[in-house]
């Protein structure tokens, strides 16, 4: 997870100079689900991956990483979830397309359109957290890791930025019954 540049300030005329040790290797992946329910607090659920570039290690989640939040999820919310989905090649895969098979009674998936990240309320929490993370200067990957962490847990606490990430989509909630 790279962050994106952010603004700082100094003395005029002295440009800020961060010193980091450290090399910089491995990377940090993140997966998260959205839950909004009328008349509940909104909440995310996120699971993250830290790659050391070590040969063992896998670089990302695999499809088990993904059924399993979406398990802790259901266990969580204590009920049915409509998924909606981005297209990314994993999400595709034939394990995870027998899962919600054989979990039908309990999750429902929805595709979204190909290429359509302004779709998706997750890009908005993923946005959030990166925002802060902008002028982090990380000694080492487990402090990147913290970082994101204590972000992704303050969200939880402020409902509203979650319920903005919907908003920004310009998608709604539509629990009426189809006929």
């Amino acid at each position: 997870m790279t962050p994106p540049r952010a603004r700082t300030w100094g003395h005029i005329g002295q440009t800020p100079v961060v010193r980091v040790r450290g090399r910089g290797s491995g990377r940090v992946s993140m997966a998260g689900l959205t839950c909004y329910k009328p008349g509940r607090r909104s909440r995310t659920f996120y699971a993250l991956h830290t790659y050391r570039g070590r040969i063992d290690e896998t670089k990302g989640f695999s499809w088990r990483d993904f059924r399993d939040l979406l398990i802790r999820a259901h266990r969580q919310l204590g009920g049915p979830i409509v998924l909606i989905w981005d297209n990314a090649r994993i999400h595709k895969v034939a394990p995870l397309r027998e899962f919600f098979t054989i979990n039908a009674h309990w999750i429902t998936v929805v595709h979204l359109p190909t290429y359509a990240p302004d779709l998706n309320p997750q890009e908005g929490i993923w946005s959030l957290v990166k925002r802060d993370l902008g002028n982090l200067a990380a000694a080492n990957l487990d402090q990147l890791v913290q970082a994101v962490k204590r972000r992704l847990k303050s969200l939880q606490y402020h409902p509203h930025l979650i319920d903005g990430c919907l908003t920004e989509t310009g998608l709604e909630l539509d629990l009426q019954p189809t006929t």
